[in-house]
């Protein structure tokens, strides 16, 4: 007995709101570029505490400026008193477009004054300098 092979079944047309939203994670998918700083605290365990408060709920200003600048991911981590951030930008973010931003903005201006109460520069930075940026020293390539 000979079995008859089953019609291949046709591909559905793709709709068009699919394909959009295709394109829509597709853009979003594209990397980021990733920056990492790092500053110290000052050497003070309830300075250090009051400050890790103060970032389990920052001021809806200050999320709202960084994500207005394009920062898409923020991270701070502390060892001690030495803080490590990484953010990841998307292609609008500027350093420059932020420190402008910044300096026009009441709110983010009160918050860089009130946490510079807790942090202390690097040994190495310059006069007015806070957060410095890091070298990448490796990256585990695919």
């Amino acid at each position: 007995m000979v079995k008859k092979k089953k019609a291949a079944k046709k591909a559905k047309p793709v709709k068009k709101k699919a394909k959009k939203s295709a394109l829509k994670r597709a853009a979003k998918s594209r990397p980021l570029q990733r920056y990492t700083m790092t500053l110290d605290l000052k050497d003070d365990p309830q300075l250090i505490a009051e400050y890790k408060r103060y970032h389990e709920k920052i001021w809806p200003e200050i999320t709202k400026s960084i994500r207005d600048a394009g920062i898409e991911d923020m991270e701070i981590y502390l060892l001690g008193t030495r803080m490590f951030l990484t953010m990841e930008v998307n292609d609008r973010f500027s350093f420059d477009a932020k420190g402008e931003a910044d300096r026009t903005n009441p709110k983010v201006q009160e918050w860089e004054e009130l946490m510079w109460s807790f942090q202390k520069p690097l040994p190495q930075a310059k006069p007015g300098e806070k957060w410095l940026m890091m070298e990448r020293i490796f990256k585990l390539e695919r």
